[in-house]
């Protein structure tokens, strides 16, 4: 299935049988406020996952600030949301797609592929003028079996044995990425080697995804490397890999710890710009 469906074709498919929405909004410095603002208003029909109860497993002191939940206990979640091979979820959210992108991930990872993210997100649903309720919707149990493609997920020990040709890319801010600050995390810096690749760059001004043909432009360097994905927690980098699988680059993996991961140990940090490495749209 494509990464990406419009408004359109949600609003097409709004009441099928076979297809699950999943409002995935979360702020990241409020932890309830996509909740809240999931039970104003949202898509009909849609559920609510919360990136840090439903998205992510429980923080050690390693393996970031987001771990990946446990598979079997995802499952669970899943299945009493209506979930099973037979259903197409369709996630979406306000934060430029890198929390339904999560979900999209995840859901890819444990084997599902008939999953795909709203280009645009809430905002843009709305602006089409479509329907919004505040209505939950109860759910019809099924069951929802796992499969973990564990090829699509690196852990530190392979970003540090990576190969010199396998591009490493930090989804972050520029800011970050060159160390000048470090809101979240215990170290500022990158990973030695890394090249900037922000994730937001792959978005318009109206916060859609760019045209393949620019977003194959911006993943042009790395054409013939395999690559790993990484940022501070492993949830924007989604919209990267979001915005890879969209150009063709299905093979992309994720570095799940990410810098939150890799900034708990003591491991060399890298800091300041390097210009080359700035791949813009």
């Amino acid at each position: 299935m494509q990464a990406l469906v419009s408004p359109q074709w949600l609003h097409d498919h709004l009441h099928d049988d076979q297809v699950v929405i999943v409002d995935c909004r979360f702020n990241l410095s409020v932890a309830e406020a996509g909740a809240d603002v999931y039970k104003q208003d949202h898509i009909p029909g849609a559920l609510y996952f919360h990136l840090n109860r439903d998205l992510s497993g429980p923080k050690g002191e390693h393996g970031g600030r987001h771990p990946l939940p446990d598979p079997e206990t995802f499952a669970a979640l899943l299945s009493a949301a209506g979930i099973d091979e037979n259903t197409t979820v369709i996630a979406y959210d306000d934060q430029e797609m890198a929390m339904a992108g999560r979900l999209w991930w995840l859901l890819r990872y444990l084997g599902h592929d008939k999953t795909a993210v709203l280009n645009g997100g809430y905002a843009g649903w709305k602006q089409a003028g479509y329907e919004v309720t505040a209505d939950v919707r109860t759910p019809q149990p099924r069951t929802f079996t796992p499969r973990v493609r564990s090829e699509m997920l690196v852990d530190i020990q392979a970003v540090q044995e990576r190969s010199p040709e396998t591009a490493l890319l930090d989804s972050r801010a520029g800011e970050r990425y060159r160390g000048e600050v470090e809101p979240l995390d215990p170290k500022a810096g990158h990973i030695p080697g890394a090249h900037h690749f922000f994730y937001k760059d792959n978005l318009g001004s109206d916060l859609t995804m760019l045209p393949v043909e620019q977003l194959q432009e911006r993943i042009a360097p790395f054409a013939e490397q395999d690559i790993i994905i990484y940022c501070g927690s492993g949830v924007t980098a989604c919209t990267n890999l979001l915005a890879l699988h969209a150009a063709g680059r299905t093979d992309v993996k994720l570095y799940a710890g990410s810098w939150s991961d890799w900034s708990s140990y003591d491991l060399p940090v890298a800091v300041g710009p390097t210009p080359a490495d700035e791949i813009k749209k």
